[in-house]
């Protein structure tokens, strides 16, 4: 009967991952079209960024399913199910989730390092009319073997870097984290393709401080302050129009004896000529937002808007206070720096890892919350390096317009999406620690006024002090913490994270409201772009 019980809910849990895989897939073609150019669109590159930011997005749901099998085996009483009282079958079940881990990461180095920088330089490639398919790839791949060598090197340091922290850290408490070191190590290894994703989870903690923090800001802001009158756009544009040409009259004139002009007038001629182009482009757009039905349902659900911006910005609030009480407790009562400032549990009331222990006992609640926290950091994440462009230091790249965006941009912007998400379980584990590390697993407790035999227990939620087999850790919480020092660089990366959202939250409020046709027109377009508008 356990076998049959095993099945049956293994086999709801593939229909429910095939049904979310098919979800996940229609959304990731749906994005890509909508910002992608009818201009420049590309086969190769299309079917790259659907399936990156796929993969970006499968590999953010993995943190959820690990809390949720952790705590799926064993009932709310504290007893283990039937199928997961055998210590072998437990061990089994954590097995694949850990390889599950493995699997997608390593998905993640290749195209991080192989797959997206070979679609890029070929696109590259494409500009050159006189270079055949062949030589396409052969260039591309030559480019690429500078990222190749580059992860070769990541994984021969990570196969020989020391596991184990600096001698000298005697603690009860770091022995139990030299323990769970040890025991990923011993009977999982792969300690090179671990340190080669921490160290690309590095890099997605930049993009997280720099698109993620912005973009918690930047999204509700915008849903309250909503978008500017596109009556008053269109007239506030037409008196541009006239006075530009006004300008331009007035300058014109003054060769109408056939005298030149000077250098300096064909300048402000020439920039005034181009500013009149981009004014009546300007124009045809908001003519066509006027009558776009979009525009209409958008002004008639404004206080829905209002109320999700209200919503979203208080969910931020709520993130930037847990994360801050998360640091403060490390701060406060880890072993420092050499340990990585690592902790079991929680010594300082956390808001987050309290609400989602309180909403324990009404299955599913806890789970659809860990589900909602790690799609919003995707979410604001997409909103931020929407809103922000591709940057590289303080060089704008690409921007990223609706279907105007190029192939290159694209591809940036799921590599971006695959480091953020690295980084994601590692912010989620510092504002709910204590849920992250084991779920809503309880254990059973010997009353202390009742003998043994008499049977009178009683249960708690699984922390530090649980014995180690009646808490199952999870296999997330042993993979962010397998380098001490990664963790101690992370614990850093979360202050400046608090700092660049308050700095975003500042600059957000203080911009006024965005062009109903925001992005849609720049100076840079040409002519014939309207035509993906017009027809």
């Amino acid at each position: 009967m356990a076998g049959q019980s095993f099945l049956s809910e293994s086999m709801l849990g593939w229909s429910i991952f095939t049904f979310i895989l098919m979800v996940i897939l229609t959304f990731c073609w749906f994005y890509i079209r909508k910002f992608q150019s009818r201009q420049e669109s590309e086969v190769v590159s299309t079917i790259t960024a659907i399936c990156a930011l796929a993969i970006a997005l499968i590999t953010s749901a993995l943190l959820p399913v690990d809390i949720f099998l952790v705590s799926f085996m064993k009932f709310p009483n504290g007893t283990y199910k039937d199928w997961a009282a055998n210590n072998e079958t437990r061990g089994h079940i954590e097995d694949t989730v850990l390889y599950g881990y493995y699997t997608l990461y390593s998905i993640i180095l290749f195209c991080v390092f192989l797959w997206i920088p070979f679609v890029y330089f070929y696109y590259e490639e494409r500009d050159d009319d006189n270079m055949n398919k062949c030589s396409q790839v052969k260039n591309a791949l030559k480019y690429t073997v500078g990222f190749a060598i580059v992860c070769v090197v990541l994984l021969l340091i990570g196969a020989f870097v020391p596991l184990e922290p600096p001698p000298g850290q005697n603690s009860t408490q770091w022995e139990k984290v030299q323990y769970l070191f040890e025991e990923l190590g011993s009977s999982h290894g792969l300690p090179a393709l671990s340190f080669s994703i921490s160290s690309l989870t590095l890099i997605g903690m930049l993009a997280v401080i720099t698109y993620t923090a912005y973009g918690m800001s930047v999204l509700p802001l915008n849903l309250i302050k909503g978008t500017r009158s596109v009556v008053y756009e269109r007239l506030e544009n037409t008196e541009d129009i006239d006075d530009v040409e006004h300008q331009i009259e007035k300058l014109k004139s003054k060769c109408e004896d056939g005298r030149p002009l000077s250098s300096r007038d064909r300048a402000n001629l020439q920039e005034l000529e181009g500013k009149l182009q981009v004014l009546r482009r300007r124009g045809r757009h908001l003519d066509i937002a006027e009558r776009n039905c979009c525009t209409k349902v958008g002004s008639a659900l404004r206080p829905l808007k209002i109320t999700l911006g209200i919503f979203f910005i208080l969910v931020a609030l709520l993130f930037t206070v847990a994360l801050f009480i998360s640091n403060l407790d490390k701060a406060l009562h880890s072993a420092g720096i050499s340990s990585g400032f690592i902790i079991f549990g929680t010594n300082i009331t956390n808001p987050l890892n309290e609400l989602l222990l309180v909403l324990q006992p009404v299955f599913p609640l806890d789970y659809i919350l860990i589900t909602v926290i790690t799609m919003y950091f995707v979410v604001t994440s997409m909103a931020g390096i929407r809103n922000m462009g591709i940057w590289f230091f303080w060089i704008r790249l690409y921007k990223i317009r609706p279907k105007k965006t190029r192939p290159q941009a694209l591809l940036f912007l799921c590599m971006i999406l695959l480091l953020i998400v690295l980084h994601t379980s590692y912010m989620i584990y510092s504002l709910a620690p204590q849920y992250v590390m084991y779920g809503s697993q309880k254990y059973l407790v010997q009353m202390p006024s009742a003998g043994p035999a008499s049977g009178n227990s009683t249960t708690r939620i699984c922390d530090a002090d649980a014995p180690e087999d009646q808490c199952t850790v999870t296999r997330s919480y042993l993979f962010l913490h397998k380098f001490w020092f990664f963790s101690t660089i992370y614990y850093f990366g979360n202050w400046a994270f608090i700092g660049a959202f308050l700095i975003g939250l500042a600059v957000s409020c203080c911009r006024g409201k965005k062009s109903v046709i925001e992005g849609e027109v720049e100076a840079d377009d040409s002519d014939f772009s309207d035509d993906e508008y017009v027809h």
